[in-house]
């Protein structure tokens, strides 16, 4: 009887794997012929499992939803990662998230096996969000942008800028991106004729607005909102090729403060922007590594007059007794 338990759960993990399987295929996945498999899923739908027949010249099976499917099963790995990433929501930028993560890590504590449940308590109790101070976004709205994206419905949106004046746009939803701290919405703007991002916690309000659309050509959304947010807001934007490799020079730029890419030779491109050339000339100096300035001019003159200033000073301190 533990045998056969234990291969029905081997059983519904293969089955949770894939959207179908060729009975064949999993009868020697699972070792067994294909009679015993057909024992097996008779098993697995007594216990209210969802199993349904595929057809075709083969024949298969999938798992459906259910309405009261039991818990799924989970293996160490995946079961650590979402003690993980529930533990991590606490510093997300949506209201409510924290507390609803703690009631869905109770949940699942009453179902994990004893060795496993060892394990996410102490990750619960050695592990500490840093909560984010900024604005929170609500879950029903990121819900809502979502089923937009998702359906092809256009929106009228009520949308405040950086500087606080309000504006309607009427927009094609695409993608929300998360940067950590905030939620970007990515869309077509009907009136501008192109691709925009919007703030989340910016949207005032949001109404359908009328027909739905067709999806056209987008570009990656990850990429588009990285390039908005680490570049395109600010006075000015700069373009540096750094001599050290690209993964040395990540770690210092977060996703929103600054794009690197693998420039070849050990060498990377790095895109960034501040609303002064003193920050910037601060960044790239604090990089501790070798650098050539592509644009703007601007500050290309502010660090030779900045090195000018600092060869003087050094100078000076140099020759005082």
């Amino acid at each position: 009887m533990l045998e056969t338990s234990g291969r029905l759960l081997r059983l519904l993990g293969l089955l949770q794997l894939r959207p179908e399987w060729p009975g064949a295929e999993l009868a020697e996945g699972l070792g067994v012929t294909v009679r015993t498999l057909r024992r097996d899923v008779q098993r697995l739908r007594a216990l209210d499992y969802p199993v349904h027949a595929v057809p075709g010249v083969a024949g298969g099976y999938r798992l459906g939803r259910g309405q009261a499917l039991p818990p799924l099963l989970l293996d160490d790995d995946e079961a650590i990662a979402v003690v993980v990433s529930l533990r991590s929501a606490a510093s997300h930028s949506v209201a409510g998230l924290s507390e609803a993560s703690v009631s869905a890590m109770a949940k699942l504590d009453q179902v994990l096996p004893a060795r496993l449940r060892e394990r996410t308590a102490a990750l619960q109790e050695a592990t500490v969000a840093l909560r984010g101070s900024g604005p929170v976004v609500e879950p029903g709205q990121l819900a809502a942008l979502a089923a937009a994206c998702r359906r092809h419905q256009r929106l009228r949106l009520r949308y405040r800028n950086r500087s606080g004046s309000d504006s309607t746009r009427v927009v094609e939803p695409h993608r929300l991106v998360s940067t950590g701290y905030r939620w970007y919405l990515m869309a077509f703007d009907v009136a501008r004729a192109d691709w925009r991002t919007f703030r989340v916690d910016r949207i005032i309000e949001s109404a359908e607005a009328g027909q739905r659309f067709v999806p056209r050509e987008a570009p990656d959304p990850a990429a588009f909102v990285a390039r908005a947010v680490t570049s395109a807001p600010y006075r000015y934007q700069a373009r540096v090729l750094v001599d050290a490799p690209a993964a040395a020079v990540v770690e210092q730029f977060s996703a929103t403060s600054g794009l690197v890419s693998d420039a070849g030779d050990g060498r990377c491109l790095l895109t960034t922007g501040a609303d002064s050339l003193e920050l910037l000339t601060f960044y790239l100096v604090a990089m501790d590594a070798d650098f050539t300035v592509l644009g703007p001019p601007e500050l290309t003159e502010f660090i030779a007059a900045t090195a000018g200033r600092l060869q003087r000073a050094c100078d000076s301190s140099a020759s005082s007794p």
